[in-house]
């Protein structure tokens, strides 16, 4: 009776929205680009494409199934399958509280964007002037001004993790605002998300497509482009290239965090969530391709501008040191002139040959950025060069903002809905479970806010959720194909479509999926292990940049708890389920048994 009372989607089209909303998100914008970047451009697709059906498609149709078949939450349905399986829902739940601390930081950054987008002058376009108003200041001067904006006026970075001048105010009030708002398209559950993502699913693809028309007439873009579809096939031979490739599948489609689980829980028991999950699985990879040439096209720009402004340096330079008229050089000729110049006046050619960078398009688009440098300071350079660039900045920073709020409305679910399936949280009305929840997140989140929270993101946004994730998924098709069972899994498919899933899924679920998890698995374990010391990028304010820093010991321990603290739920909830069979007989399991079976 319980679970037809259960609140549910108005329509499919809610629940199709929300995961693509969900699923959609910065990772997209971002790690993709960045990825096809590294490993071959256009090549890349080459593993991706093929990961996406070896393992993405078939694992988020599995957690479709196990949600709508349930109608529970993590906990729930993983509980109803064994009672020693509960843990694996409880880590998701750790899990996604994990990644709820640090990605609502990423919205609060971009409401610090957007707000200062409407300035006459954008703030990272120049260097601030110093104290005694002689100059720009030097900290900016050695590295640029979009990076000073970032480190120094949006983070406030201090020089290590274990330096900490106190919370940001400006940081603290846009992550208030962050969780205000996360609150409100969660306030009634699925009755306010079906509604928001009807407008965070969709509003993001009309910002791209203006980004794209945009990005194709900017200066240079065709450079990015072609950058991006140049594939360097012999990236094929390189184990990381797949190993990345089926990460970022793996990542994108948001498996392992219980969202999706969720999600499905509250479809109609006869949704055909099979069609659902193919649809959107190739939406996710597709918006992936498409961002990507919308960021090529804008990096291509910034590459080209990057280039020019190298040569025309040169220019000058070289027109000063030896007299020569305006018009006697171009940006085409300057390699030519050099070379002439050289052989011409080698000695006068030997005094400045310090001074001379060498300025090259490929090396500038060779340049991998990689997360919040790729979102908040190569965009933002970018950005300051274009007309109106007011107009683009808001229209990029509220992008970003939709993309990472449809992100928190799956993550914040994953936490929500099977928290709620226990009777101590039910009797709670649901708007003041979800604001504890939120409120909750909001306090502990606010360490991401003083001085040294960018560190401590990094932290949990490198181990986090990898590890853990990785285990979650493998226990979840392991769990299904071979202790639940295919044929029984079968079974509850047709139950709910009217027809047993065919060959191709039956495959993928008892060998090809968990065979690639289990080498993703063992990769994740043996590079960290082979990696040393972990590392972090420390601001070095004399420098101007980011240096590579240990971790100290206190840090190394608490990453130790991150990797360790999701997974030990799976081990220690198996053990509480042992020691309760033990010590009331069966009587629990085979009530277990008849409540599944009703």
């Amino acid at each position: 009776m319980e679970k037809d009372a259960r609140d549910s989607w108005d329509t499919p089209m809610q629940f199709v929205l929300a995961c693509v909303s969900y699923a959609v998100g910065l990772g997209n914008v971002w790690r993709f680009p960045y990825l096809c970047q590294m490993h071959g451009g256009g090549g890349f697709l080459i593993p991706y494409l093929l990961m996406l059906v070896l393992e993405g498609v078939p694992l988020f149709y599995l957690e479709l199934a196990i949600g709508q078949k349930m109608r529970l939450g993590s906990i729930g349905a993983w509980n109803a399958i064994s009672p020693y399986l509960g843990g694996v829902g409880l880590a998701s739940v750790v899990t996604s509280l994990y990644l709820c601390l640090y990605y609502n930081v990423i919205n609060a950054w971009s409401f610090w964007y957007l707000f200062h987008s409407f300035q006459s002058v954008l703030p990272w376009a120049f260097c601030p002037i110093n104290s005694n108003r002689t100059g720009p200041i030097e900290e900016c001067e050695r590295a640029t001004p979009t990076q000073y904006f970032f480190y120094r006026e949006t983070l406030n970075i201090s020089s290590s993790i274990e330096v900490n001048g106190g919370i940001h105010t400006g940081q603290t009030l846009c992550l208030l605002l962050a969780w205000v708002i996360t609150y409100l398209f969660i306030l009634r559950g699925v009755k306010s998300t079906g509604k928001v993502v009807y407008f965070t699913a969709t509003f993001p693809y009309v910002v791209l497509f203006i980004y794209l028309i945009r990005g194709m007439t900017l200066h240079g873009a065709i450079n990015g482009i072609i950058y991006m579809f140049t594939p360097k096939m012999e990236q094929l031979a390189n184990p990381t290239t797949w190993i990345n490739a089926a990460t970022q599948i793996f990542f994108s489609l948001g498996l392992g965090f219980g969202s999706l689980i969720a999600f499905s829980s509250y479809n109609q028991y006869h949704n055909n969530f099979e069609r659902q999950a193919i649809a959107v699985s190739l939406i996710n990879s597709g918006t992936s391709i498409f961002s990507s040439i919308v960021t090529f096209a804008i990096y291509g720009f910034k590459a080209t501008v990057n280039y020019e402004n190298c040569l025309n340096r040169t220019r000058t330079l070289l027109m000063n040191t030896f007299n020569l008229a305006e018009d006697s050089i171009t940006l085409d000729t300057v390699s030519d002139c050099i070379e002439k110049l050289n052989m011409t006046f080698p000695q006068q050619f030997a005094e400045i040959t310090h001074k001379l960078e060498n300025c090259s398009l490929e090396s500038e688009l060779d340049t991998a950025v990689e997360g919040t440098g790729l979102a908040f300071i190569v965009y933002s350079e970018a950005i300051t060069n274009m007309p109106l660039s007011q107009l683009w900045s808001v229209l990029y920073f509220i992008m970003l903002l939709l993309l990472g709020m449809g992100s928190m409305l799956g993550n914040v679910t994953a936490i929500i809905t099977p928290l709620r399936d226990f009777k101590v949280v039910s009797c709670m009305s649901t708007e003041f479970f979800n604001g504890l929840v939120c409120l909750f997140c909001l306090l502990l989140g606010l360490g991401f806010t003083t001085t040294s929270g960018n560190y401590w993101f990094t932290m949990f946004n490198d181990y986090g959720a990898t590890f853990s994730l990785l285990f979650i998924v493998l226990i979840e098709v392991v769990t299904v194909s071979y202790i639940y069972g295919i044929r029984r899994f079968e079974k509850d498919i047709e139950d709910m479509l009217g027809h047993r899933p065919n060959w191709y899924w039956k495959i993928m679920w008892a060998g090809v999926s968990p065979l690639l998890l289990i080498g993703l698995f063992l990769f994740y374990i043996v590079n960290y292990i082979q990696g040393g010391t972990p590392t972090y990028q420390a601001w070095n304010k004399d420098l101007g940049k980011s240096v590579q820093t240990e971790y100290p010991v206190f840090s190394q321990v608490f990453i130790g708890m991150l990797l360790v603290s999701s997974v030990s739920c799976v081990p220690l909830t198996a053990l509480y389920a042992f020691c309760q069979e033990r010590k009331y007989g069966k009587h629990h399991k085979q009530q277990r048994v008849s409540t599944v079976a009703a």
